[in-house]
C-alpha cells in the first residue's frame, strides 16, 4: 500500500508542478524551474517506488471517496503497472532536463515544460486507474496534452496536419475503448471497476474475441500497431524532439499496457497470442522497410518505433500463446524477451530522438541529405547516437541483443516442442533475423550519412555541441544501454515477479531466463573491452595521421555532392527488394539525346497506407458529408423542426416495434 500512496503522491506533484508553472507564467524562469524541478523530483521518487513495487510483486488498491455512477473511483498498483511506470518516470525526468536546455529561452520553454509535467501525471493516472471512468478521463487528458505538445510549432502547416492526424486517430481509438469497457461491464453485470472485469474470463469465445478485437483497435492505434500506425510518423516528426522521445519511449507503450491488461480479463486463448505475433512480425518488417528510405531523420526513427513495438508484440504474443497451451518455459522466455525489449526500447529510442534533437538544434534541419560530418563537430552526441544505433539494430554487445536473444530462444524452443507449430515458430526466427538485418542496414545508412563524410550544407558545417543540459541526458541513456547489456541477469531478476504472474508460474521457473542470459554477460563484456581497445588505438593513429583529401576517383575537384546520398545508399533494397506497395513513389524524367535539355528525379516517401488507403477513404467520405451542409440553415425554427421530426420518427418506430411484437 505504501508504494501506491507514494506513486499517487508523485502523480499529484507532477500535476501541481505543471499547474504551478502555468500560474507563475509572469515569471518565466521561476515557472520553468518549478516545472523542471517537479519532473526531476517526481521522476527520482517515482522510479524508486515503481522498482520496489515491481520487485515486491504484490497488488494494492485504494478507493477515492467520491461516488460516481457505477461505483467509487479506484486506483491501484501491481507488477504490470509498476513495470510501465519505470520508463515513464525515468525517461520523463531526463526529457525534462533536456527540454529545459533544448528550447531557446526560459519563456519559450515554459509551456512545453508545464504541459510535459501534466502529460506525465495523466500517463501515471492511466496506469494507476482501476475504474473505467478514471481510465477514460486520464486517457483523454493524455491524448489532448500530447496533441498540445505535438503542435507547439503550430504555425507550420505540416505540424497542424500531424496534430489533426493524431487527434483523429486517437478519437477513433477512444470510441473502440468505450465499446470495449461497455462490453466488459456487460460481462461483469454492469460493474465498471477492473476487479469486476475478471468475470469476463468466463465469456463465450465469440464475445471474448469481439472484446479482444476492440482492444487491438483501441490500444493498437496508440501503440502504433501496423495498419493503425499512420499517425505515428507524422506526429513524431512534427513534435519537438523531447516530446518525440517521451512519446516513443513511454506514451506508445501505454497501448501495449492496455492490451496486456485486457488479455488478463479474458479467458486464456492461444489465438490471441497468434494474432499478436502475426501483427508483431508484419509490423516489424514493414516498419523497418519504411524506415530504410526516409529522408527525414525523425520519420526514420518513428518507423523504427513501429518496428520495435512489433518485436515486443512478438515476445508478448509468444508468451500468451505458450501460456494458453501450458508451455511454461516458452511463456517465460516470450514474456521476458518482450518486456525487456520494452524497457530497452525506452532507453534506445529516448537516446536516438534526443540525439536527433541535438542534431536539429545544431543544424536547423531534419533532412539527412543536408547533414554529414557531425562526428567531428559533435563528438559526445555522435558517440552516444552511434551507441544507440548499434543497440537498436540488436547487435552485440548492447541491450537489444539481449532481449532479442530471449525471443530467439523462445521461438526455437517452441519450434522444437511437439504440437504442429515447429515450422511457424522456426519461420519466426528467420523473419526476426531478417528484421535485424534490415535494421542494421537502416542505421548504418543514418550514421554514415548524418555523422560521417563531409558536411552537405553550411548548417552542418557550422554545427557544434549543445549545452550540458542537452548532452548529459543523451550520454546517460547511452550508459543505460551499456549497463543493461552488462547486467541482464539483474534486470531479469527485477522483472521476475511480473514474468511469473503473466506466465502463470512461480519465480523459480524464471530461472530459465537467467540461464539464457548468463553467457551474454561474459560475451558482451569481452566485446566492449575489445571495442574500447580498438577505438583507443584508432584514435591514437588518427591523431598522428596527416590530414589530406580523400581520393576522389580521379576527379579534379571532389566535393560533398560526390558522396553517397541517403537515397542512393538504400536504393537497392528500397527499389529492388521491397514489395511494390512499400516502395517510395518515383517521378522521373530521363535525359534524352546527346544534349538533354532537362532531366529530373523526385521521390515521395509518404506512408503507403496513408496515400493508398486512408487519404482516398477520408477524401471520398469527406466530399459526401460536405453535401450535408445544406441542412445547416442557421435558423432556430428549422432546428426545432429537425428535433420534432426525429421525435416523431422515434415514437413511430417504438409503436411499430411494440405492435409487431418481439
Amino acid at each position: 500500500m505504501i508504494h501506491l500512496h507514494l506513486v499517487v503522491g508523485v502523480a499529484g506533484v507532477l500535476a501541481a508542478s505543471g499547474g504551478g508553472a502555468i500560474t507563475l507564467r509572469r515569471w518565466p524562469r521561476a515557472a520553468g524551474g518549478v516545472a523542471v524541478g517537479g519532473a526531476i523530483a517526481s521522476g527520482v521518487v517515482g522510479l524508486g517506488a515503481s522498482i520496489d513495487a515491481l520487485r515486491a510483486g504484490a497488488a494494492a488498491t485504494a478507493a477515492i471517496g467520491w461516488q460516481v455512477p457505477g461505483g467509487a473511483l479506484v486506483v491501484g498498483i501491481d507488477p504490470l503497472t509498476a513495470f510501465f511506470l519505470v520508463p515513464l518516470f525515468g525517461l520523463g525526468a531526463l526529457v525534462a532536463i533536456y527540454g529545459r536546455s533544448y528550447f531557446a529561452d526560459a519563456r519559450s520553454s515554459l509551456v512545453p515544460s508545464a504541459l510535459l509535467d501534466l502529460l506525465l501525471a495523466a500517463m501515471a493516472v492511466v496506469l494507476l486507474a482501476r475504474h473505467t471512468l478514471v481510465f477514460l478521463v486520464a486517457w483523454e487528458s493524455m491524448t489532448l496534452l500530447a496533441y498540445l505538445l505535438v503542435t507547439v510549432d503550430h504555425k507550420d502547416a505540416a505540424v497542424r496536419r500531424a496534430g489533426w492526424a493524431y487527434v483523429l486517430a486517437s478519437h477513433v481509438a477512444m470510441l473502440a475503448l468505450i465499446a470495449l469497457f461497455l462490453g466488459l461491464g456487460e460481462q461483469a453485470g454492469g460493474a465498471l471497476d477492473f476487479a469486476s472485469f475478471h468475470a469476463a474470463g468466463a465469456a463465450a469465445p465469440a464475445v471474448a474475441w469481439g472484446l479482444f478485437a476492440l482492444a487491438v483497435v483501441g490500444f493498437g492505434i496508440k501503440s502504433g500497431v501496423i495498419g493503425l500506425h499512420v499517425w505515428l510518423p507524422e506526429a513524431h516528426a512534427a513534435a519537438p524532439s523531447p516530446v518525440s522521445a517521451l512519446m516513443s519511449g513511454a506514451l506508445i507503450k501505454l497501448g501495449v499496457y492496455g492490451l496486456l491488461r485486457t488479455i488478463s480479463f479474458l479467458p486464456p486463448t492461444a489465438g490471441f497470442g497468434i494474432v499478436l505475433m502475426s501483427l508483431g512480425v508484419v509490423g516489424a518488417l514493414v516498419g523497418i522497410a519504411l524506415a530504410l528510405y526516409q529522408r527525414d531523420l525523425k520519420r526514420a526513427l518513428a518507423y523504427s518505433s513501429v518496428e520495435n513495438v512489433g518485436i515486443a508484440l512478438v515476445g508478448l504474443g509468444l508468451g500468451t500463446w505458450a501460456h494458453a497451451r501450458g508451455s511454461a518455459a516458452v511463456a517465460v522466455l516470450g514474456y521476458a524477451g518482450g518486456l525487456l525489449h520494452i524497457w530497452n526500447h525506452a532507453a534506445m529510442k529516448g537516446l536516438l530522438f534526443l540525439g536527433a534533437g541535438s542534431v536539429v538544434h545544431a543544424t536547423g534541419t531534419r533532412d539527412i541529405e543536408r547533414l554529414g560530418g557531425l562526428l567531428r563537430r559533435m563528438p559526445w552526441t555522435a558517440a552516444a547516437v552511434i551507441t544507440g544505433a548499434v543497440a537498436i539494430a540488436a547487435l552485440p554487445p548492447l541491450n537489444a541483443f539481449v532481449s532479442e536473444w530471449l525471443l530467439y530462444r523462445g521461438l526455437i524452443r517452441a519450434g522444437l516442442e511437439r504440437g504442429g507449430w515447429s515450422l511457424p515458430a522456426l519461420g519466426g526466427v528467420a523473419l526476426l533475423a531478417l528484421v535485424g538485418g534490415l535494421a542494421a542496414l537502416c542505421f548504418v545508412r543514418l550514421i554514415g550519412v548524418v555523422l560521417l563524410g563531409q558536411p552537405r550544407s553550411d548548417a552542418a558545417r557550422e554545427a557544434h555541441e549543445g549545452p550540458p543540459g542537452v548532452v548529459a541526458p543523451v550520454v546517460l541513456l547511452a550508459l543505460i544501454c551499456v549497463a543493461i547489456a552488462l547486467a541482464p541477469g539483474a534486470v531479469v531478476g527485477v522483472l521476475a515477479p511480473l514474468v511469473a504472474c503473466l506466465a502463470g508460474t512461480d519465480e523459480v521457473a524464471v530461472a530459465v531466463v537467467r540461464d539464457a542470459v548468463a553467457p551474454l554477460v561474459v560475451c558482451n563484456a569481452a566485446l566492449l573491452a575489445i571495442l574500447a581497445v580498438v577505438g583507443a588505438i584508432a584514435a591514437a593513429l588518427a591523431r598522428r595521421a596527416a590530414a589530406d583529401e580523400t581520393w576522389g576517383c580521379g576527379y579534379a575537384a571532389p566535393g560533398p555532392r560526390m558522396q553517397y546520398t541517403g537515397r542512393g545508399f538504400a536504393e537497392t533494397v528500397a527499389d529492388r527488394l521491397l514489395p511494390r506497395r512499400l516502395r517510395p513513389r518515383r517521378d522521373e524524367v530521363a535525359p534524352a539525346g546527346l544534349f538533354p535539355e532537362r532531366a529530373s528525379l523526385s521521390t515521395d516517401s509518404t506512408d503507403p497506407l496513408t496515400r493508398g488507403f486512408y487519404e482516398p477513404f477520408l477524401i471520398f467520405w469527406g466530399e459526401r458529408f460536405v453535401r450535408l451542409r445544406r441542412f445547416k440553415q442557421g435558423s432556430l425554427h428549422v432546428y426545432l423542426l429537425y428535433i420534432l421530426a426525429a421525435a416523431v420518427l422515434g415514437l413511430g418506430w417504438a409503436g411499430v416495434r411494440d405492435w409487431w411484437g418481439p
